[in-house]
C-alpha cells in the first residue's frame, strides 16, 4: 500500500508565520536605519525622538484650546474692570498683533468700550476669581509641554501654584506691552524687531526656569529660549501680512464665527512653532558640544520613556 507524503501547510497560520516574519524583519531594518542615521546626523534623530515623545500635534492643539478658552473670558474680565488706559493698551497690541482692522476692529472696540454697572454685575468678583484660577491651565499645559521637552520624569519635586500664577500675570503685562514694543516705543519696526526679539528671549528663558521649578539651570534654558524668541519673532511679523485679509475675508463669509475659526488656526500654528522650538533648543543642548558647556543634564535615549 503507498504510502502518502505529507503536504505543506499552506493554511491561515502559514500565512500569519510568513506576515509575522516579515513584519519582524521590518522592524529590525528600521533600527538599523535608525542606528545608523543616530551615528551620522545624531541631533537630527534625537531631535525627532524628542518631536515623538512630546507628541507635539497634541501637545499643541491642547496648548491653543486652552489660551483660546482663557483669552475669551479675560477680555470680559478686561472690558468690566480695567481702567481705561489699559483697555487702550490692550486693543493696541492686538492691532499690532494681528493688524485688525475693518469690522473685526470695529467689534473689538465695542467689547472694549467703557463698562456699565449690568456688566460689571453680570461679572461678578466671584466670575473674575474663577476666570483667573482657571487661566492657570494655560501655566500648566505650558509646563507639561517644558517637562516633557526635557524628559523630566513623572513626580520628583512638586510645583508650587505660585508659579502659574507668577507666569500668567507676567505674559498678560507682556500682551499690554506688545504693541508698544512692536512699534520701537514710536520709532518704527527697526527698533521694534530687535527689541521684542531680546524681550521674547528672556520671557521664555525665565517661563522654562520657573514652571520646571529650577530642575533645569539658567545656562542649558538658553538656547531654548533663543530659537523660541526666533521663531515667534519672524511668525509674528508674517501675521501681518497674513492676518488682516484672512480675518477680513472669513468674517465677509462667514460672521464672527469666521474670525474664531481664524483666530484659533492660527493659535495652533504658534503653538506648534513654539513647541518644536522649546524641543529643539532642549535637545541642542544636551548634546555633548554644548552640554559639557552649558551643564546641562544627560538625554534620556529611550524613546518610550514616560514623562510627565
Amino acid at each position: 500500500m503507498p504510502t502518502t507524503g505529507r503536504r505543506p501547510h499552506t493554511g491561515p497560520r502559514f500565512g500569519v508565520s510568513r506576515w509575522r516574519e516579515r513584519t519582524v524583519h521590518l522592524v529590525g531594518a528600521a533600527k538599523a536605519a535608525h542606528r545608523r542615521a543616530e551615528t551620522r546626523f545624531p541631533v537630527v534623530t534625537h531631535l525627532a525622538d524628542r518631536l515623538v515623545s512630546v507628541n507635539i500635534f497634541d501637545t499643541a492643539t491642547r496648548l491653543a484650546a486652552q489660551c483660546f478658552l482663557t483669552a475669551v473670558p479675560l477680555l470680559f474680565v478686561f472690558a468690566a474692570y480695567a481702567p481705561p488706559v489699559v483697555r487702550d493698551q490692550l486693543l493696541h497690541s492686538l492691532r499690532s498683533a494681528f493688524g485688525l482692522s475693518g469690522p473685526v476692529d470695529t467689534g473689538m472696540r465695542q467689547l472694549m468700550q467703557p463698562p456699565n454697572e449690568d456688566l460689571r454685575q453680570t461679572t461678578g468678583v466671584v466670575g473674575v476669581l474663577m476666570v483667573l484660577i482657571s487661566a492657570t491651565a494655560v501655566s500648566r499645559a505650558v509646563q507639561r509641554l517644558c517637562k516633557r521637552a526635557w524628559q523630566l520624569p513623572r513626580g520628583g519635586t512638586r510645583i508650587a501654584p505660585w508659579r502659574w500664577v507668577a507666569w500668567l500675570a507676567l505674559w498678560i503685562g507682556a500682551l499690554l506691552l506688545e504693541g508698544t514694543l512692536h512699534n520701537g516705543f514710536g520709532l518704527g519696526l527697526w527698533l521694534g524687531v530687535p527689541v521684542t526679539l531680546v524681550c521674547q528671549t528672556g520671557l521664555w528663558w525665565w517661563t522654562q526656569h520657573l514652571l520646571l521649578g529650577g530642575r533645569i539651570s539658567w545656562r542649558p534654558l538658553l538656547p531654548g529660549a533663543l530659537i523660541t524668541a526666533a521663531a515667534l519673532t519672524a511668525l509674528a511679523a508674517t501675521a501681518q501680512l497674513y492676518m488682516p485679509l484672512t480675518l477680513e475675508r472669513t468674517v465677509g463669509e462667514y460672521g464672527p464665527v469666521g474670525s474664531v475659526f481664524v483666530l484659533l488656526s492660527w493659535l495652533i500654528v504658534v503653538c506648534l512653532v513654539a513647541t518644536v522650538s522649546v524641543c529643539t533648543g532642549a535637545v541642542i543642548a544636551q548634546e555633548p558640544f554644548l552640554a559639557t558647556r552649558l551643564g546641562s543634564p544627560p538625554p534620556r535615549r529611550d524613546p518610550g520613556a514616560p514623562a510627565s
